[in-house]
């Protein structure tokens, strides 16, 4: 049953040791699973299995919800700051500064490295326990003049090869910031025209396989998109059934700068321009007024956090405490890729916001358990972002499983009642033992299934 999405996968009853029901890990669950790679049933079902995982603990698997997959390239690089000029001041860095470098990789790479970037970005995520993707897909062209969409091909069959399931959150992208033309580097990123735009996605959506892969739409930013155009694409993709996700106020330059231009803050702009509902997921919102992320969440809309890349850039943490709504509105993603662990995000989802605010379990659920809450994020939350039938093992949902090794030494001593809590706070990616995506097995670091 292992290996990447292809032919359909046998049908089977899958036993674990423990079984994650949505609260709790139980013993003695069975999940069927058709061969259409969907959960037919789930409970103390009757046909004997034909696949038991003794040792281990299932979960639904991880979806990311926010990657730029190329940008794995860019790992070890940009991470030296030179003393400042004229002697005795101190270095630094700041998002700016990292994102000239970026555009340095993304101006120079070539088809096959981009593959090789995306498959290995993919791969990884595979191992970190993550079934799901949703790539935020920017550099579109192999010839930036021609405006030939070469690569948005390749990002779908680097997926396909790594075998994950993805959500090609196709970025429009169309101006190098308020007001000003694309710069050279962002020549590679343009849609030269919301038809133009469209017309791709057209294109895509008749070439993709329904069973692993899909489509979302994205407005990059308010300061590489017009607002007007941005209510037209949020409109369009609401009227096609696609969700749409966009970067918010992820840097204090965007903000002041919107401020400038409108006389709003970016997400005030969106909140007075979009029918904000559901189908609208925010990246970011690192700096976010919480009057202004409190209307979104209340309008439905979700937040995607990438405490590690935030991190990384030095850009902040979300007012998340400040706005109980928003934390059922969470979803996670690993952005730039520079270090690909779901299980370290949703542990720096909660500890970014401890050190904010000085206090512990801030993002509790009503029962005082942050584990929950941080794996529903990790799951549902971003399976809701994405717009699949995943993020819960229940009947209708695709069958994306992570099995976890219970006898990692990590998790040593934790039973049942604190699986959950141990693996989100104590463990690394070293404790997945084996993921499944539609049916189709992937063993990991030397686990062995047990038929």
């Amino acid at each position: 049953m292992s290996g990447p999405p292809g032919a359909a996968a046998p049908a089977q009853v899958i036993e674990a040791e423990l079984t994650w029901t949505g609260g709790a890990f139980e013993p003695g669950v069975r999940i069927e699973v058709g061969a259409d790679g969907r959960i037919v049933a789930v409970g103390r079902l009757d046909p004997a299995p034909t696949l038991r995982l003794p040792g281990r603990a299932l979960l639904p698997g991880f979806v990311n919800a926010h990657s730029h997959a190329f940008q794995r390239g860019l790992r070890g690089l940009a991470e030296t700051f030179p003393p400042a000029a004229g002697g005795g001041g101190r270095g630094g860095g700041s998002f700016w500064g990292w994102r000239e470098a970026m555009y340095e990789l993304a101006g120079g790479i070539a088809r096959e490295r981009f593959r090789a970037l995306s498959l290995a970005a993919f791969g990884e995520m595979r191992a970190a326990g993550i079934t799901a993707v949703g790539e935020f897909h920017y550099l579109h062209h192999d010839d930036p003049e021609a405006a030939d969409w070469a690569l948005d091909r390749v990002v779908l069959d680097a997926a396909r090869e790594a075998g994950i399931r993805i959500v090609l959150l196709q970025a429009c992208y169309r101006a190098g910031g308020f007001g000003r033309a694309l710069e050279a580097a962002q020549r590679r990123f343009r849609a030269p025209s919301l038809g133009a735009y469209w017309a791709q996605i057209d294109r895509l959506a008749g070439a993709l396989d329904p069973a692993f892969q899909s489509l979302g739409a994205v407005a990059h930013s308010v300061r590489a998109v017009p607002v007007g155009e941005i209510a037209a694409l949020h409109a369009e993709a609401k009227r096609r059934g696609l969700v749409f996700h966009l970067h918010v106020e992820e840097q204090r330059r965007e903000v002041e700068d919107c401020l400038a231009v409108h006389g709003a803050r970016p997400m005030a702009l969106l909140l007075r321009e979009l029918a904000i509902g559901p189908e609208t997921t925010a990246v970011h919102c690192t700096h976010t007024d919480p009057g202004d992320l409190e209307r979104f969440a209340g309008a439905g809309g979700g937040v995607c956090v990438c405490p590690l890349t935030e991190a990384n850039l030095g850009d902040g943490i979300p007012p998340l405490a400040a706005v109980p709504a928003a934390a059922g509105r969470l979803c996670l993603g690993t952005d730039s890729n520079a270090r690909i662990s779901m299980l370290e995000e949703m542990r720096w989802l909660e500890y970014g916001q401890r050190l904010a605010g000085e206090r512990r379990g801030v993002l509790a659920d009503r029962q005082g358990r942050v584990a929950m809450r941080l794996l529903t994020a990790a799951t549902a939350g971003g399976a809701r972002a994405l717009g699949l039938p995943a993020g819960a093992i229940a009947a209708g949902r695709w069958a994306d499983f992570a099995a976890v090794d219970i006898g990692h030494p990590a998790l040593a001593g934790a039973g049942a009642d604190a699986l959950a809590a141990a693996l989100v706070f104590g463990a690394g990616d070293g404790a997945i033992a084996a993921t499944c995506v539609g049916g189709r097995w992937q063993e990991h670091r030397g686990f062995r299934m047990v038929g």
